[in-house]
């Protein structure tokens, strides 16, 4: 009985793996190493921490065959990711570009950073100020 139970439970994840996985008819190995880069510099809109290549989200599966699609139609790379930016806004790609809009994105972590460091020097500043001035007090006793 048990023997049974493993061999369903393998099929059901066999299926489950067999159906994840996009079948899409490539022309060359050239093409299928495109599709590959291109979808790995998209993000998913579901997931938000996974690239478009590596989501199980139906949305993911919509779009890897959009972008197929349209990779088949001629377009160049850009012009995939543009139609994708005026659709979805820059959160679609993994690495978007550098303006106003996204400058907290990119600097944020750094000013954070500093911030962080300029308040922890002033306290260690301050508490050596009041270390320094205690043991000062305590010498002028004698």
């Amino acid at each position: 009985m048990k023997r049974i139970a493993l061999v369903i439970a393998i099929l059901i994840v066999g299926l489950h793996a067999a159906f994840a996985i996009d079948v899409l008819p490539f022309k060359d190995r050239a093409e299928e190493v495109r599709f590959q880069n291109l979808t790995r510099q998209l993000r998913c809109l579901v997931c938000q921490n996974q690239d478009l290549a590596d989501s199980d989200a139906d949305l993911a599966k919509d779009l890897r065959r959009q972008v197929f699609e349209m990779m088949q139609s001629g377009k160049s790379d850009e012009q995939i990711k543009q139609y994708l930016v005026s659709r979805y806004n820059d959160f679609v790609l993994y690495d978007p570009p550098l303006h106003a809009g996204t400058w907290l994105l990119w600097f944020g972590p750094f000013a954070f950073l500093a911030l962080g460091a300029f308040v922890v020097t002033r306290i260690v500043r301050k508490r050596a100020r009041v270390a320094l001035s205690a043991n000062t007090d305590s010498e002028e006793d004698w």
